[in-house]
């Protein structure tokens, strides 16, 4: 056992004890070296199969990030790509994979639209979370669909001390940016809540080059942000809660295309703007029932709201999905080294909207087992999931981890997983027939994966991957525009994270390199980088904080067939805190110091004769200020 098993008091206890603790799973998600989306179950990070990352809220604090996916954007493995400004469409590609393939979850609920697949995450707004859980490899036995490139589960503000404890927060910076958050949490040693809300507000950049005299204006993004989390111990056995997270508000940006207007036979300009709302609730039971047996009930509804609409003309479209679901895990201790996880899901997805889909909604349901056994000498988890789904029938998803600690301070891991992702309601139902297929199959993978987890010395910390993904059945579209299931894929990667203070300093390196590849034409994927590393450096000197972020990103192409070239960058971010006193923080912070000039995604017909290919603008050099009050009480 590692000596990182030892750095929290926590992490001594026995499973079953571990859970057993009253508001245990709150409390987890306070602490840097814990991993709850791995299994659904608090865990060590070092005990989890799963390659993983976690930022608690002192993370967050301390890094100011602009949104959740700047955050993400740190993570070894995993490349973003937004199109524009704050509020625009992010590309999420964990190792290679695309973003439909990757589950994003938020209290344990899914999030993604089903006609699209997106998930949202450009509106989660980064003051109503505690935590964000980022895992790197297949976990489709855990939770079955889209689970292919990982999981990404975001926890919302909890509660971990008892008394009364508000929070405000006020921040200002460059293109007419505010930020306003008001909070207060609370308890006693049998029931604690939080209640917080935000308001973000930007003018924004103009994302595109101009096309039509409309399409010159800076694309506005404003965003409306409540989280509630209500927890109750009935006793030391039983505890129930709820928990609610509401984003909403209004997205600007930029159609260079225009649109055809039938009166005048011409293309015109547009101002186009999404009213957005992604929202999730959830209510739990969990129940300890023995001292070996461990029960956790719960139900979720989420909502995936998306009325767009045109400032110039009456155009709109309304596409909203609906998510009701039911979760039921049972952890079970049989002896010292064997656990058994026992459980069952249902959702059901809805679409209403001004599309009418040949089909508006499917049911899934499923069962999964996982085994594991910890052994003196090696470790295994096997696990068996079998999803029954209303479209396309059943699937099953294997997966098993070999682990063989090679002494006190280095572990190896050798493991196999299966994935899949379910097509979207756009590539079954669409109503035009000649751009969608009610007889698709869900995609698939494989992966294979070594991990190599060592604890140096007592300041360093190297985790490092060496893994291969096949993808077969991609779903792409043909050349008249309908989802066949065609595709395969190889992505190839190798990623490390290394963690180490030095003279004070507390420094976190991560750095991946990757070769995805499309199987048939041997063309890179699209928008996927080769090579990423990010470095952030922080030191607290009292009541000063210091810091600086570095990343760099090599080139790639946005395009399929490997036409369109996006150069590569290299950024750099400073920041700062001083505390006044007791109550009240300031922070600022500079992002992309040097004012470079750089694009991750480009918009086009996506054809060489077509002149209008352009890259999607970001940000400049911009600045934040804040001041944080919490009062005591």
């Amino acid at each position: 056992m590692s000596r990182l098993r030892f750095a929290l008091p926590l992490l001594l206890l026995p499973a079953n004890d571990l859970l057993a603790d009253t508001f245990e799973r709150d409390d987890a998600l306070k602490l840097p070296d814990v991993v709850i989306s791995a299994n659904r179950q608090v865990q060590a990070r070092n005990d989890s199969s799963a390659a993983n990352t976690v930022f608690t809220r002192d993370d967050i604090d301390r890094l100011q990030p602009t949104s959740l996916t700047d955050l993400l954007s740190r993570v070894p493995g995993v490349q973003v790509a937004p199109t524009g400004g704050r509020g625009s469409l992010p590309g999420i590609y964990i190792r290679g994979t695309k973003s439909a393939q990757s589950l994003v979850l938020v209290d344990g609920q899914r999030i993604a639209n089903t006609t699209s697949g997106d998930s949202g995450l450009q509106y989660l707004n980064v003051d109503q979370i505690e935590r964000v859980e980022v895992l790197r490899g297949s976990r489709s036995v855990i939770y079955g669909s889209d689970a292919i490139g990982g999981v990404i589960q975001v926890f919302t503000r909890r509660n971990a001390e008892q008394g009364l404890q508000p929070r405000m927060k006020l921040g200002f910076g460059s293109n007419g940016t505010w930020e306003r958050s008001l909070g207060v949490s609370g308890g006693d040693e049998h029931t604690r809540f939080n209640l917080g809300a935000s308001l973000d507000e930007t003018a924004g950049i103009n994302s595109t080059h101009q096309s039509f005299p409309s399409d010159g204006d800076h694309d506005a993004y404003r965003n409306q942000s409540l989280s509630l989390n209500l927890s109750h111990a009935f006793s030391d056995t039983l505890e129930a809660g709820f928990n609610l997270l509401d984003n909403r508000g209004k997205s600007e940006y930029d159609n260079s295309f225009g649109r055809y207007d039938v009166a005048t036979g011409q293309t015109v300009g547009q101002k186009p703007y999404t009213d957005y709302t992604v929202s999730s609730a959830s209510g739990y039971v969990d129940a300890t029932l023995n001292q070996h047996w461990q029960s956790r009930l719960e139900l979720g509804h989420s909502e995936n709201r998306d009325t767009k609409r045109d400032t110039l003309s009456d155009d709109s479209s309304v596409f909203n999905t609906y998510r009701d679901s039911v979760n039921w895990q049972n952890d079970l201790t049989i002896n010292e080294q064997n656990s058994l996880i026992l459980g069952g899901d249902w959702y059901e997805d809805r679409f209403h909207g001004s599309t009418t889909f040949t089909e508006n909604s499917r049911w899934n349901r499923a069962a999964f087992v996982q085994h594991r056994f910890r052994g003196e000498w090696f470790s295994t988890e096997l696990g068996l999931r079998r999803d029954q789904n209303q479209q396309f029938g059943s699937q099953n998803s294997w997966s098993g981890t070999l682990t063989v600690p090679v002494n006190p301070d280095n572990d190896l891991l050798l493991s196999y997983s299966e994935g899949f992702r379910a097509p979207t309601f756009n590539d079954l139902y669409y109503p035009q027939t000649q751009y969608s297929n009610p007889d698709l199959q869900p995609e698939t993978s494989k992966s294979y994966e070594l991990q190599w987890r060592s604890q140096l010395t007592d300041s360093t910390r190297l985790e490092a991957s060496l893994y291969r993904t096949d993808l077969s059945d991609a779903i792409i579209l043909d050349r008249t525009g309908k989802p066949q299931n065609v595709a395969s894929a190889r992505i190839n990667g190798f990623e490390a994270a290394l963690k180490q203070d030095l003279f004070g300093w507390q420094g976190n390196l991560g750095l991946a390199v990757i070769d995805p590849r499309d199987r048939d034409s041997g063309h890179t994927l699209a928008r996927r980088a080769r090579r990423t590393v990010s470095l952030d450096l922080d030191r607290q000197f009292d009541k000063l904080g210091l810091g600086a972020s570095w990343q760099a990103i090599s080139s790639s192409y946005d395009d399929e067939d490997n036409r369109n070239r996006l150069g590569g960058y290299a950024l750099l971010g400073l920041r700062s805190s001083w505390a006044l006193n007791r109550e009240v923080l300031l922070s600022v912070k500079v992002d992309n110091l040097l004012d470079k000039t750089y694009a991750r995604a480009m918009y086009s017909y996506n054809d060489p004769a077509f002149l209008n290919n352009h890259d999607y603008r970001e940000e400049g050099r911009v600045w934040m200020f804040g001041v944080t009050w919490t009062p005591e009480m």
